[in-house]
């Protein structure tokens, strides 16, 4: 897989030393710039490695199915994408992926090189508001990373640039639903078992259990579920803009996703919000499982700014 996607991909990106568990930007890294680093398993394409590129990731540290890179790869992300200004790790809240860039940190910085770390967060069925810095990151990584990767490319100092994407953190709220499980390549079994008939309000990228299971509704049923949760968290005001992502956990096609969108966009413009950019398709998707997630990003004028700012990746390309 890694060999087809680097060869696909060789306009943006190119193996570290030979590795491909470790991938940099042909165009990121530059001096003067902080480096942004990302980074997970595999099985979640386009993420983790489509979001290299210009004005985007300058480098992706790549794991097995489902699991964490190991240190190694990481430390080497660290060195190529350093500019001379520190680098940002940016990446899911799961223990593997804690631990091995935890340590990458430290093996980085005995290289003279700071790092610092904002961990994505924005599944909000995966815990409640008390406990939200235990929350999984799922797929609004995709906005998360973005304006990481723009503050990176702006010349913005390593605090700006943790504190932007922070921000860009605590104002992305996702809610995912699976109606079919993926199967493992390595076991050759589905990750969870679910009826015919159910479906997983909250199902973490992983199979992680969401909320509730319930008997399949509606698309527009399923799309106020979601969007109740997200509203209950999101302190969006009336005239207030967001970005919207759909996204399709692998097996589910473009026709159910913009079904889903629109009723995403009739229940924004009911409370007279207004969706200044979305995006719909794959984009962090579960392997091939049937189901998607909306993730919902509430802007202001410097996310704005940041989310319009120009990248150019296998997956992302604004001008």
């Amino acid at each position: 897989m890694l060999e087809g996607a680097v060869s696909a991909h060789r306009k943006y990106l190119e193996p570290i030393k030979g590795s491909q568990r470790a991938l940099v930007a042909r165009y990121g890294p530059r001096a003067g710039k902080v480096g942004l680093v990302i980074g997970g398993g595999t099985g979640h394409e386009p993420a983790f490695l489509g979001y290299v590129g210009k004005g985007l990731a300058d480098a992706v540290a790549i794991g097995n199915i489902f699991s964490s890179p190991p240190p190694d790869p990481i430390v080497q992300c660290a060195l190529a994408a350093s500019g001379g200004k520190g680098v940002l790790f940016v990446y899911g809240n799961y223990a593997g992926d804690v631990m091995n860039f935890e340590m990458a940190a430290e093996m980085a910085e005995e290289q003279g090189i700071p790092i610092r770390t904002v961990l994505t967060t924005d599944d909000i069925a995966s815990s409640p508001l008390e406990d939200k810095d235990g929350r999984r990151g799922v797929a609004g990584n995709f906005f998360i990373f973005k304006v990481a990767g723009a503050a990176c490319d702006q010349g913005l100092t390593l605090d700006a640039c943790e504190a932007a994407t922070r921000k860009a953190n605590d104002r992305t709220f996702t809610v995912g639903v699976a109606l079919e499980p993926c199967s493992m390549p390595q076991t050759r079994r589905h990750n969870f078992e679910i009826g015919p008939e159910d479906m997983e309000i909250g199902m973490g990228i992983h199979g992680e259990p969401g909320v509730s299971r319930e008997r399949i509704r509606t698309a527009d049923e399923v799309v106020d579920a979601i969007m109740d949760n997200i509203f209950k968290e999101m302190k969006a005001q009336p005239g207030d803009r967001v970005a919207v992502l759909v996204n399709s956990f692998g097996a589910t096609p473009m026709m159910e996703l913009y079904i889903l969108f629109r009723r995403v966009e009739q229940r924004l413009a009911a409370k007279n919000i207004v969706i200044e950019a979305n995006w719909v398709g794959h984009y962090c998707t579960s392997l091939d499982m049937a189901g998607a997630s909306i993730s919902i990003l509430h802007l202001d004028p410097q996310l704005t700014e940041l989310l319009h700012h120009p990248c150019e990746t296998a997956v992302l390309n604004i001008n």
